[in-house]
């Protein structure tokens, strides 16, 4: 839109008349000021009505087509001439401003009929934070169309930036560049500098609404050497998602042991919708053939999933089809009925095709490399105090011939209900019922499938107080079962019937405290928790969902030795904890936690999960002792140790420390020990060589690492002292060059007792363009605690971070 005459002015006089630049500027605002008072006296708003503060439409990202078209037209400089209403000339310092575009320049001329302004000299264009700067400018202001003879370039989201020798401005989203530069890296002054990297083009085209660049013709130069020649690429202007081919990754599998050769995948990313994506994957194996991989995502208001898919048609070294199906889906249903108004359905399908899936695939995704799979559909919902489940569960169970494993049972199916009351005069209440049907082979489980019906009614009337907390509770659980083949003992129906009676109390002492000149609140709580469970005998009721608990700190004070619902273990103990906590005075944040809980058991349990397994003897349990300390947020350490009193030994200890002074600096240490099974010690870092030498580097913000020219030694190294070997082996190195990084990195993967996975892993990124190689980036942060990206998707920058 042209701008209206009233808010630009020039000189009645058509020979020059000089002006100064304040008074050009004073009275083009006050022409500006004129027109609020006249949308004022249109009933408009203005500034002057507001009551307090307002947020300002000037201060939004976007600029929206009324703000344009009501915007007025700033001209600057040392010199104006011109005439009214037609040319303007600017000459001495130019400045031309109007909604979002700023023009700088020696000379500038602007044709209000036309609406195209003409600039000479040093031109400097920057619109919503893109920047041109050039030595000639032809451009239709409103619409932004014109050209710009040997730009230089910077782009807003990503600091990219290149030079060309024309710059064809096709409308204010889309820009065409020629003989075109392109690249991340930071400018150095002076004539010699050369980027690490950059992008030759015969041109390259500018989306700003998709955030993308195309270029044709194009050649990427690494250290002055031209490595990837491509005749069309699409590269992304900012985090904004865009379909396209995502860079390539080699896979390099090193030794013998090798099932698959070489891997080359060549994904592509399909951005179907703001909220549906899909990714395809085709990936070469040298030594099986081209696995195909595809996964499609998808978010809606009520429902949401993923779904993942491999097929690899004929595989050499199998003489066969493969595949492997992975199915997400969670979703809300709204109904009509009152006791169920709100349905929450799920759905998480996992199959493969074989029972060497899990072995051949170990880089597929994370489920198909399990030899149990799951495969469960359930629905749920609730209504006041009731909560409901229906659930249908099968498990596919990869077998080996060298190491067999008993399938678990499926549920076809299991109905849960459940309702609970707290606080009904004091008293906490519920009461449970649930009906699963169990269902295996029979041949490999070597016991019948059965019904169970089970209920489990619970009563508690809890006092609490912030000094402390007193809970006796009662339950009584009760079972049926009704089998499809007679048991062992010859019975078709088998139900026991289970009470326990429990009584939860402790105490919270505190004192304030001082510990090397530092403030501390310090707790002391003492804790008691008696148990009492008759013995009922349960030998003869098979075991379809039970297992027994990890004696630890969170099962310490529960009621049942085993979770499930088939055995209810006798119980007549007493299990006292001490805790005591460091928290500091000002903040309240726990720096330090001590505890020690130990078992005191009046009677021999005699229900045991099976009839091998010995029952726990009357007396002293072993000790449990566990302590965490965070100091500074720096050395973390924690540790738990089972300790058996009779034997003096300990039964079962870990300890876990963290170093971690800064970001990209961390060292992890861990030591696992259980008597008679294993015992091994594993390190991880993340940390800066550059520290060796005396370069401590610079907080560059985060998700940008500490300064340009540093290398970052990782790893991880599990080592097990009882077999005196490497487990587990990830060892790499990474550097920054501040617009490219690099990442070498040796993975190697205990597949059993006698063989090993290992690949080479070689990366290099382009800030802000493209990667070329395989990522370590899973494997490093699956195995090193607090490790951190060198490089991290941020916010978009603002049209405001370049404001002229």
């Amino acid at each position: 839109m042209r701008p209206h005459p009233r808010r630009l002015k020039p000189s009645r006089q058509a020979t020059a008349h000089p002006l100064s630049r304040v008074a050009i500027v004073v009275f083009l605002y006050c022409s500006h000021l004129g027109a609020q008072a006249q949308e004022a006296r249109e009933g408009v708003p203005t500034a002057e009505d507001a009551i307090g503060l307002k947020a300002s439409s000037l201060m939004e990202e976007g600029i929206s087509v009324k703000q344009k078209q009501g915007a007025p037209t700033f001209l600057i400089g040392d010199r104006i001439s011109g005439h009214p209403d037609l040319e303007t000339v600017i000459e001495g310092d130019a400045v031309f401003r109007k909604a979002g575009t700023v023009i700088h320049a020696d000379r500038l001329e602007y044709d209000q009929s036309t609406d195209i302004a003409k600039a000479e000299g040093k031109v400097r264009v920057n619109r919503g934070g893109n920047v041109y700067e050039g030595t000639h400018l032809e451009l239709k202001v409103e619409a932004f169309e014109g050209t710009f003879e040997n730009p230089v370039y910077q782009f807003l989201q990503n600091d990219a930036h290149g030079q060309a020798s024309k710059a064809t401005f096709l409308d204010e989203s889309h820009t065409v560049v020629s003989a075109a530069t392109y690249t991340t890296c930071r400018r150095i002054p002076g004539p010699d500098w050369m980027p690490a990297w950059v992008l030759r083009a015969t041109t390259i085209s500018i989306d700003n609404d998709e955030d993308i660049g195309i270029a044709q013709g194009a050649v990427l130069d690494f250290q002055g050497v031209p490595i990837l020649p491509i005749p069309a690429l699409s590269f992304p202007l900012s985090d904004k998602r865009k379909s396209g081919f995502l860079p390539p990754t080699l896979a390099l599998d090193i030794g013998a042991t090798s099932a698959n050769g070489t891997e080359l995948a060549v994904p592509y990313y399909w951005s179907i919708a703001p909220n549906r994506d899909a990714t395809i994957t085709p990936n070469l194996m040298t030594k099986r053939g081209v696995d195909l991989g595809a996964e499609f995502r998808y978010l809606e208001s009520t429902y949401s999933g993923t779904v993942r898919g491999n097929y690899m048609p004929s595989d050499t070294l199998r003489n066969a089809d493969r595949w492997g199906l992975n199915v997400n889906h969670t979703a809300s249903i709204q109904t009509d009925l009152a006791y169920a108004a709100n349905l929450g359905l799920t759905v998480d399908v996992n199959r493969v095709s074989d029972d060497n899936y899990w072995r051949d695939f170990t880089r597929a995704s994370g489920v198909f490399t399990q030899r149990l799979l799951p495969s469960t559909v359930s629905t749920t919902w609730s209504s006041g105090g009731f909560s409901n489940t229906i659930q249908v569960q099968k498990w596919q169970t990869l077998q080996d011939v060298t190491a067999p494993i008993t399938p678990p049972y499926d549920r076809v199916p299991q109905l849960n209900t459940r309702f609970s009351k707290a606080n009904v005069n004091g008293f906490d209440w519920s009461v449970e019922g649930d009906y699963t049907q169990f269902d295996a082979d029979r041949t490999r489980t070597l016991q019948p499938n059965t019904q169970r019906l089970y209920t489990l009614v619970q009563l508690s009337r809890p006092w609490l107080a912030p000094a402390g907390f007193f809970v006796p509770k009662v339950q009584l659980h009760a079972a049926n079962y009704q089998f499809d083949a007679p048991t062992k003992t010859g019975a078709i129906y088998e139900s026991s019937v289970v009470p326990t009676f429990s009584l939860d109390t402790g105490l919270v002492f505190e004192r304030e405290t001082a510990v090397w000149g530092r403030g501390f609140t310090q707790t002391l709580e003492p804790r008691a928790f008696y148990v009492n469970t008759p013995y009922r005998n349960q030998s003869m009721l098979p075991n379809y969902d039970t297992a027994a608990n990890d004696f630890n700190f969170a099962s310490i004070y529960t009621e049942n030795a085993f979770v499930g619902h088939d055995k209810i273990s006798d119980n007549n103990m007493l299990t006292l904890g001490l805790t005591t906590r460091f928290l500091d005075s000002d903040t309240g944040a726990q720096i330090s936690r001590f505890l020690v809980a130990q078992r005191l058991r009046f009677d021999e349990q005699k229900v045991t999960l099976n009839p091998s397994s010995a029952p726990a003897a009357a007396g002293q349990s072993d000790i449990l002792l566990g302590a965490s300390v965070n100091v500074a947020d720096r050395w973390a350490v924690d540790s738990t140790v089972q300790y058996n009193p009779l034997t003096d030994q300990s039964a079962r200890s870990t300890l876990g420390t963290r170093y971690s002074p800064s970001d990209y600096r961390v060292v992890n240490f861990a030591y696992r020990f259980q008597r008679q099974v294993s015992e091994q010690v594993a390190v991880s870092w993340q940390w800066p060589l550059n520290d060796l030498w005396g370069d401590q580097g610079r907080d560059m913000g985060p998700g940008r690492g500490q300064g340009e020219g540093r290398y970052y030694g990782v790893g991880r190294m599990d080592y097990s002292l009882d077999e005196r070997r490497l487990v587990n082996t990830v060892l790499g190195v990474e550097y920054d060059a501040g617009c490219w990084l690099g990442r070498v990195v040796l993975e190697r993967v205990q597949t059993s007792t006698e063989t090993a996975s290992q690949r080479l892993m070689f990366q290099l990124e382009f800030v802000g363009f493209t990667k070329l190689g395989i990522s370590p980036q899973r494997a490093l942060s699956s195995n090193i605690s607090r490790y951190k990206n060198l490089r991290e998707a941020g916010t978009s920058n603002s049209r405001f971070s370049t404001y002229d």
